[in-house]
């Protein structure tokens, strides 16, 4: 008998419990079962939810194993039933669960790794939550640690993954209802775990790995096939660049070609040759065009290859391209005659793929050839020259009384001419050839003291002795011009290394930035210089400063307003390119910091004019009412004309307290808020029990007090916050949602923790604020709707939030399912 084949894992994914996972599968079970295939059900938990239930009748279900673990009992997954049972599909859900203690297997993934080699097929269920890898993100975005994980690879074998998707808000609808946790946890699992914010940000996370794990089987699929051609299942546009002048325009180019497609890929790509050195490219330019396309939401890779065509259109159809673009040769005509050049070659083998030649203003401009120095120090050349002028007639000298043979004697130039090529490099060593050519054959080829060679094979060797020397001085000169040109590669790129970790680690002040630059050439100073009316220092560092750059030893135009300066040494052109690097992010520097300066002075110049209005608005409006109401009580109290009786002096002595009181109110919220945007409100942190705030918030409240319910869990954690503030924050919020809250409905104030955080949550059943007004709320003296005169200048939530930030802490807005608005107060928890 042969071995069994192993069965098929399918498994549905969701981005959080609820989405439906479990309810596809058995809907998928009653379908296969209706087809006469053989299912089972291995292990579901219905978690209490009827649908579940109702879908699991008429199904087979194996009996669990029971497990006893520190008194309790708990079943599990019977792996020995199911493979007994020998189904030709099980259903077995929750892949992620871990097994009781003392089980065969630690993780149910194990348990179905072997029911998969007994050769059942296997349906299975997970959450995106539960992925290894997604384990420290899930928690920053939640709050919530998972404790039940599986390796992603485990997902990635599955033969097939559906993804079973919900909008966030269709999720929320569905736990309002009951239908997916039972009523007592709907309202703290929607305050937290299940917040609009955290499964959308679940869902994208779902949404992207499905997405990597499909591009990962279309190309697994096409090298199986053989697939060498381009699919257009999604644009992908590469831009191929040079580091030359052109390469901003072709990225653009790339880029609005792009955009013409929905969700299509922008990919850059720099060929540098096989040896590691660059083919022509400037370091400075490709850093600028590689921060360009990241801008553009692109990605930039880069590529080794010495055929420049071959090797872009290999990169293009690995990353199944669509298109690519390239810039119009630069050479001259006479070059574009001797050699059809990299577009032309390129658009001969692209195939499918959409290659665009797009022309830029550096296309009519011969491309300058590389001047590099000489490979070889001035005094290497010297000894050389010496050697080859000196040590040919000393040779002979030597060679005359020994009268060797011609082949030894050959050898022995050969020999000589080899030194003087590893000493001075190839010209001493061409004329060393030449000069020994003439001396084998005046001292030492038949006929002597002649220049006529009388045996055909004697020429054929001095001939032979020629070219091997010219060839051998040819190698060892271009192997020393490579190693001194590696060098400074290898130099600029370990600068340039050291400029990118700057930028990374966050140190792009300009000070900072110019003193590494002045230590990196050993420069006596750099000076970034501005044109105005005429040059003025912005930054500079190290000795004295130039004041133009005319006085600079080397200089470096920037665009039409900036050049930065050098003074100390000049630099040659390899230093300038790499120079030009840092010169550019100085100029991104001193941007950045200009716009950081204009933000901070024009934020509180902006934010004390909106307070002056306002409160100007305030005092003349809103602050009448108040005032008036008291005015008219007493002086109706105080007249003589009419006998009041005591109800109805009781009554205007109520209406006079109730005005003074919100009169008192509203001067201290404007008070509190003048000092909060004067930045002088003193806040004093301290370790706070919500308990303790709680009640004396709810007294402050007066009559109102009476339609607040509190609902704290027991066992809240300390928070750090100002008892003061936070009490008179819990007085706003409260009093805004009583206001709007239906007579018969108390607000509900509640509280929860997750993570490092604690969440208060003043709750109401009102009518609720659009999602689009939800910001609006919190400006000063904005009443949404302005529904009458008595709800005051519009300062609790503005108030509440400025003051809840002083602590630390935020407050924001969120809808209460079935209606109404929740206020959540975050602050830290107590350490």
């Amino acid at each position: 008998m042969g071995a069994t084949s192993r069965g098929m894992l399918r498994v549905y994914l969701g981005a959080a419990p609820g989405v439906g996972k479990t309810y596809a599968m058995l809907s998928e079970a009653h379908r296969a079962r209706e087809r006469g295939k053989d299912v089972v059900v291995g292990f579901v938990e219905t978690h209490g939810r009827a649908k579940i239930a109702r879908l699991l009748e008429g199904l087979d279900i194996l009996p669990r194993r029971t497990t006893t673990h520190r008194g309790a009992t708990f079943t599990e997954l019977d792996v020995d039933a199911v493979i007994a049972r020998a189904p030709a599909v099980a259903l077995i859900d929750e892949l992620a669960h871990t097994n009781v203690p003392g089980s065969r297997n630690v993780k149910r993934w194990q348990d179905i790794d072997e029911i998969l080699d007994a050769g059942i097929d296997v349906v299975s269920t997970v959450n995106i939550q539960h992925f290894e890898s997604l384990n420290d993100v899930v928690e920053q975005i939640t709050g919530v640690p998972q404790r039940e994980t599986v390796p992603d690879e485990v997902v990635r074998r599955a033969d097939q993954i559906h993804l079973v998707d919900m909008a966030p808000e269709a999720l929320r609808r569905r736990m309002a209802h009951g239908n997916v946790y039972p009523p007592e946890r709907v309202d703290a699992a929607l305050a937290n775990y299940f917040r609009v914010g955290n499964l959308t940000a679940l869902r994208e996370l779902a949404l992207i790995w499905v997405a990597d794990k499909v591009d990962e089987e279309l190309d697994h699929y096409r090298a199986n096939h053989g697939i060498a051609g381009t699919w257009e299942a999604r644009e992908r546009v590469v831009v191929a660049l040079t580091g030359g002048p052109e390469g901003d325009t072709l990225i653009r180019r790339a880029a609005r070609i792009a955009a013409r497609s929905k969700g299509a890929d922008l990919l850059a790509v720099h060929v540098t040759r096989a040896d590691g050195l660059a083919l022509g490219g400037e370091p400075a330019s490709l850093i600028r065009q590689r921060t360009l396309v990241e801008d553009l939401g692109g990605s930039y890779h880069q590529v080794v290859g010495d055929d420049i065509p071959r090797a872009l259109l290999e990169f293009a159809r690995g990353v199944n391209a669509t298109q690519l673009v390239l810039g119009a040769s630069r050479r001259g005509r006479f070059a574009q005659i001797l050699s059809r050049g990299v577009g032309v070659t390129t658009t001969a083998l692209s195939g499918p793929i959409d290659v665009h030649m797009v022309t830029h203003e550096a296309t009519r401009k011969a491309r300058e050839p590389a001047r590099s120095g000489a490979a070889l120090t001035r005094g290497r050349r010297l000894s050389g020259w010496g050697l080859a002028l000196l040590g040919m007639p000393l040779l002979t000298a030597v060679l005359l009384p020994l009268r060797l043979s011609l082949p030894s004697e050959i050898l022995l130039f050969l020999l000589l001419v080899v030194g003087v090529a590893l000493v001075g490099g190839m010209w001493p060593a061409l004329t060393a050839a030449v000069l020994g050519f003439g001396l084998l054959n005046w001292f030492f080829t038949p006929p002597l003291h002649t220049l006529t060679i009388s045996q055909p094979e004697n020429v054929l060797a001095l001939v032979i002795f020629v070219l091997v020397a010219a060839m051998v001085s040819a190698v060892v000169d271009l192997a020393a011009r490579r190693s001194r040109e590696a060098a400074r590669s290898q130099a600029d790129a370990e600068v340039l290394s050291t400029l990118a970790g700057h930028v990374l680690r966050g140190e792009a002040a300009l000070p900072s930035l110019l003193a590494r630059m002045r230590e990196t050439f050993g420069l006596t100073s750099v000076t970034l210089l501005e044109r105005t009316d005429g040059w003025k220092i912005v930054a500079t560092s190290g000795g004295v400063p130039c004041t133009s750059p005319g006085t600079a030893d080397t200089d470096v135009v920037i665009d039409d307003g900036l050049v930065l300066a050098a003074h100390g040494r000049l630099l040659d052109a390899s230093d300038r390119r790499v120079l030009e690097a840092f010169a550019a992010q100085a100029a991104v520097a001193l941007r950045e910091q200009r716009l950081r300066e204009a933000a901070e002075q024009a934020e509180p110049l902006a934010e004390a004019d909106r307070m002056r209005t306002a409160l100007l608005a305030a005092v003349s409006h809103d602050l009448r009412t108040p005032l008036a109401s008291a005015k008219a009580a007493v002086e109706s109290l105080r007249g003589t004309d009419v006998t009041w009786s005591d109800e109805d002096r009781a009554e205007l002595l109520a209406t006079a307290d109730e005005s003074l009181i919100k009169l008192d109110r509203l001067v201290s919220n404007l008070l509190d808020m003048s000092r909060l945007q004067a930045g002088v409100l003193g806040v004093h942190l301290e370790p706070v029990a919500i308990e303790d705030v709680l009640p004396r918030a709810i007294d402050d409240l007066g009559p109102l007090r009476e339609r607040i319910r509190s609902d704290l869990p027991p066992m809240v954690p300390e928070i750090t916050a100002d008892p003061a503030l936070l009490e008179r924050v819990l007085v706003n919020l409260m009093a805004n949602a009583v206001r709007y809250s239906p007579d018969d409905e108390p607000a509900l104030v509640n509280a929860s923790w997750h993570g490092e955080n604690v969440e208060i949550r003043v709750i109401d059943r009102g009518p609720g604020i659009p999602p689009e007004a939800h910001e609006r709320v919190f400006m000063p003296f904005q009443r949404l709707g302005d529904r009458d005169s008595h709800t005051g200048v519009g300062l609790g939530l503005a108030l509440s939030r400025g003051l809840t930030e002083a602590m630390g802490g935020t407050l924001m807005l969120e809808d209460t399912p079935g209606g109404g608005l929740t206020m959540a107060i975050s602050l830290r928890r107590h350490a």
